[in-house]
């Protein structure tokens, strides 16, 4: 089992570090190999995403990824910036389905920025379409830049896109998600306003039909924001496009207390997946170590799981996160009173420890 290891920039070093010092514990001969990848890449290369990166990526079971960007590329050219990173491996490896499972621990409820009887036993898939949307509409954009930017421009303009079988497969990884969980899905769009996204409901409606056990509703965006943070239990899996999903999912992890809570992963057709935390770079806090890097851990475990088929093995670093935080043991992030504050590094080792 090859995993192809991408630290990239700010606090991406640190966490993935604590990430595989938890699997290189768990003694499961994995072949692991590192490059650069983001603002680190193009400081040595001259581009966010270099080839040796990209092949290493492509040959790889399993891709796990740190964090890109930093303020100080915000001049460079669209397509030399950090985070052109992502979305080039994103393409080239196909991968279209986006998997951010957003749970409040249940150490974690007075973390939560809501009241503890709204986010005890919060559970929710938010599965992100991940290769269509504004992000990848044509064309984007004015053709010509100066450092990035448009001196004098009055218009910029970028275009939103769907097409039929990009909304089915996504569908379908929403609806089998949802057969192993509570059987319910909520598709997320704008269709009375967006004609993209009147087709989204439609393909999605119609998809339905094949899992006659898994119940079906539709929400506009907007009332879907607002519904997360007035009644979040309500929701089980929740689907959308890119955009949506981006914010959404963001908005979902402050729910369980903190950003750093929260793995992802990024799924191809052939099961091949990157994985990484929701949070960004943070370059503000790099090098300090007090970034939380059990979001990073936890990708690990999806990791074992969807790539690596190691049900078992990701059940025991889940499980040891949970030992961890019923120790006390906190990050700045999640610190509060009565329980200790941990070094990114000390937080590694804790969950080493009990996995032990």
């Amino acid at each position: 089992m090859k995993i192809a290891v991408l630290p990239g920039d700010g606090i991406g070093t640190e966490i993935v570090a604590e990430a595989i010092k938890v699997l290189r514990a768990m003694d499961l001969g994995l072949e692991m190999e590192s490059a650069m990848v983001g603002g680190a890449a193009y400081e040595a290369y001259g581009h966010p995403l270099p080839d040796a990166t990209l092949r290493l990526a492509k040959e790889a079971d399993a891709v796990l990824f740190g964090a890109v960007g930093d303020w100080k590329y915000d001049k460079l050219e669209r397509a030399l910036r950090p985070e052109q990173a992502i979305l080039g491996l994103r393409k080239n490896l196909g991968l279209f389905a986006n998997l951010r499972p957003a749970i409040c621990y249940e150490q974690l409820v007075d973390a939560s920025s809501l009241k503890p009887e709204l986010v005890a036993g919060l559970d929710i898939l938010i599965i992100r379409e991940l290769t269509g949307d504004i992000y990848f509409g044509q064309p984007r954009g004015r053709r010509t830049a100066v450092d990035g930017h448009f001196p004098g421009s009055e218009e910029a303009f970028d275009t939103m896109r769907y097409s039929r079988p990009e909304i089915e497969r996504i569908a379908h990884v929403a609806f089998q998600a949802a057969r192993k969980r509570n059987k319910r899905v909520t598709s997320v769009d704008k269709a009375n306003v967006l004609e993209t996204f009147q087709l989204w409901k439609d393909v999605v409606t119609e998809v339905s039909a094949q899992y006659p056990d898994v119940a079906l509703d539709h929400m506009y965006v907007d009332n879907a924001a607002m519904q997360l943070v007035k009644a979040p239990k309500k929701f089980d899996v929740v689907v959308t496009g890119n955009m949506f999903g981006d914010i959404l999912s963001d908005e979902a992890s402050m729910l369980t207390g903190s950003i750093g809570m929260l793995p992802s992963a990024s799924l191809s057709a052939s099961r091949q997946g990157l994985y990484e935390p929701s949070h960004g770079s943070a370059p503000d806090i790099a090098g300090q170590g007090i970034a939380n890097p059990l979001a990073t851990i936890l990708s690990a475990a999806m990791m074992l799981r969807f790539s690596l088929n190691q049900e078992a093995q990701a059940a025991r670093i889940e499980q040891a996160v949970k030992a961890v935080l019923a120790q006390g043991l906190r990050t700045a992030d999640i610190h509060s009173l009565g329980t200790t504050r941990v070094s990114t590094r000390e937080m590694g080792d804790a969950v080493v420890r009990s996995l032990k």
